[in-house]
């Protein structure tokens, strides 16, 4: 009897659940379509003042170089320096056996007391033969003769005189002396060695390095925007010889003096199409020797209508193009094409494509399109580090899992 009583009872369970969910399934909220507006971070691109920068390569190049060669022909008797030292002008250097040219010194300085006499001989005849032909002691030839050779005789002196002046500068010559203040390399010639004044034996070369030149290579192309950027007064420079360089050694490290611009070559190099650009440094410690490749960055002038944008907010398209995407000032999403002219820091400067008060986006990018209706948050940390993503929010329970939680609900208040 109570068993019979309880199957009906179990009957009657399972049908009024199968009721709820019948009713649960029939009253069932409509799909939600609608999706939530993606969030951005923008940050607003103003018009300011930047300074224009071009990083160019070079080399050092010593301010004076002088080629020590020999002068007159000879042996070298001995050498007056030490190599890798600085020496100053008129130094000496070497000395060449003088003997010869001593010789030949006191030769001509004896040829020269020979004209005087004979000088002072032929100047006396004369004076007295202008006497006597005035009084008609002697004849006229008589006296055009003796003024000629008194002509003469001075012309020897003269001769002379040369001759001496060139025999000095011969015996000079044997004492080789700097013509530079500066440092000297290596000795190319021994004592001993026969050096020739026909062959301009070099013997060695003393550079000075305080200061130093640096030659930059800069493309003619980079050379021509400059020009027209001050022609159309987007740019000022500080003029050529105020333009500050600082230069970078070939380890990376900072040179610690600045270099000032010295000026820029007027011809396009045919082979590499660039142009000189050459630049002065104080070189008190010798850091800088010649021949080392640098790296020099050159402070152009100053550029007061510059748009800055951070590199997170910019993108370059498969053929290159530098893009951003812009929030208009109906939320939407537009994708614009940006000429870039270089960098200031973390952030790129602007020449085209951009104009003042735009909002870039920096953060969000992967969740937008160019259309997209956008929730725009301005960025406070886009010029250092990319913003941070927004929070996800929790997803709202699906119908089904509605349904599947009123059926638990049921069977347990049935138990």
């Amino acid at each position: 009897m109570d068993a019979n009583r309880a199957v009906p009872a179990l009957e009657l369970a399972t049908a009024a659940m199968l009721a709820v969910t019948l009713v649960g399934c029939s009253h069932a909220p409509p799909p939600n379509n609608s999706t939530q507006v993606p969030q951005v971070s923008v940050v607003t691109v103003h018009r300011g003042t930047v300074p224009v920068t071009t990083e160019l390569p070079g080399r050092t190049s010593p301010y004076l170089v002088a080629q020590v060669r020999a002068r007159v022909d000879g042996i070298v008797q001995r050498r007056d320096f030490t190599e890798g030292s600085v020496v100053t002008a008129a130094q000496r250097l070497y000395q060449i056996d003088p003997a010869p040219y001593q010789a030949s010194f006191d030769s001509a300085t004896a040829s020269l007391e020979k004209a005087n006499a004979n000088l002072a001989s032929t100047t006396a005849q004369a004076e007295r033969y202008k006497v006597l032909v005035a009084a008609n002691a002697v004849s006229q030839q008589d006296y055009d003769n003796a003024v000629a050779a008194e002509g003469q005789a001075a012309a020897d002196v003269a001769t002379g005189k040369a001759a001496v002046a060139t025999a000095r500068i011969n015996l000079g010559y044997t004492s080789v002396a700097s013509p530079i203040t500066g440092r000297i390399g290596t000795s190319l010639v021994t004592q001993g060695a026969y050096v020739q004044a026909s062959a301009a034996t070099l013997m060695a070369t003393v550079q000075q390095t305080d200061p130093i030149y640096v030659d930059l290579s800069q493309a003619s192309v980079e050379g021509l925007r400059l020009r027209r950027d001050v022609a159309d007064g987007r740019l000022k420079l500080t003029g050529p010889d105020r333009a500050k360089v600082t230069l970078f050694l070939e380890d990376g490290t900072q040179y610690s003096e600045a270099g000032t611009l010295q000026f820029t070559d007027i011809t396009v190099d045919q082979g590499t199409g660039s142009v000189t650009v050459r630049a002065i440094f104080p070189n008190p410690r010798s850091v800088l020797l010649p021949g080392m490749f640098v790296r020099a960055r050159i402070e152009e002038g100053v550029d007061e209508t510059a748009l800055l944008v951070p590199e997170v907010g910019v993108t370059h398209d498969p053929t290159g193009r530098a893009t951003a995407l812009v929030v208009g000032a109906d939320n939407k999403v537009t994708v614009h094409t940006l000429q870039l002219r270089g960098t200031s820091g973390s952030q790129w400067i602007v020449s085209d494509g951009l104009k003042d008060g735009d909002r870039v986006i920096v953060a969000g990018l992967q969740r937008v399109q160019p259309g997209a209706l956008v929730e725009a948050a301005e960025s406070t940390a886009a010029s250092s580090t990319p913003a941070s993503s927004p929070p996800v929010t929790a997803a709202p329970i699906a119908p089904a899992d509605a349904q599947h939680s009123a059926r638990r609900a049921v069977v347990a208040q049935a138990k």
